[in-house]
């Protein structure tokens, strides 16, 4: 969870994010509590993230699919840790959990980006649309949720938030099937945007 959710916690239904939380909070505490003691802030976990995820898209681009994952892999947690080091801190602010949704944007595109450039390098056209395609879907679902609340709405419906694409694309990484990760990311993530379009027009109705 990170800390734009945390603040939001109580109002959230059932999520697979949310879910996951409860299940390794035994491990994500400890950690939090261990990186707080070092020293380190929640929004400097955020930038960690993202620098692992900046790394991973340079071995993306390089065709190094594995590296990618692996970075992938240990970057994409410290979006749930950052969250509980800030409740853990008692400082739940606006401003942090407005900085976390920035960057893990930036975060998830320089993925994108990464896998971009490697099939246009490769001269893969339909790989590199089906980049495009998810990479838009990803942005369109968080930007519906943000400008329905904006709205006072409610924009939460669909099943493929932004645990769900990093589990794909993590997968599709470390197992060496970065295009079918994509497609699934592809339609999973237009659909949710498109659902959430429908779901907040008919509240607005």
């Amino acid at each position: 969870m990170d800390q734009e959710t945390v603040i939001k916690e109580e109002k959230q239904p059932w999520s697979l994010e949310m879910y996951l939380r409860k299940v390794l909070k035994g491990v994500i505490d400890p950690i939090a509590g261990f990186l707080l003691k070092v020293g380190l802030t929640p929004n400097s976990v955020t930038i960690l993230g993202f620098l692992l995820s900046v790394v991973s898209a340079y071995f993306a681009l390089r065709g190094n699919m594995l590296v990618a994952g692996l970075f992938l892999l240990v970057g994409a947690p410290l979006d749930v840790v950052d969250g509980t080091m800030a409740r853990k801190q008692g400082e739940i602010k606006k401003s942090g959990a407005f900085f976390d949704s920035v960057i893990d944007r930036y975060s998830e595109m320089v993925v994108f980006l990464g896998l971009l450039i490697h099939f246009v390098n490769k001269g893969n056209n339909l790989a590199s649309i089906l980049v495009f395609i998810a990479a838009a879907g990803s942005i369109l679902v968080s930007y519906v949720r943000a400008r329905a609340e904006g709205l006072g709405l409610n924009g939460k419906a669909g099943f493929f938030g932004r645990v769900e694409r990093l589990i794909v694309l993590v997968a599709g990484l470390l197992f060496n099937f970065p295009v079918i990760a994509l497609w699934i990311i592809a339609i999973g993530a237009n659909l949710t945007a498109l659902l959430r379009f429908w779901f907040v027009r008919r509240q607005a109705n």
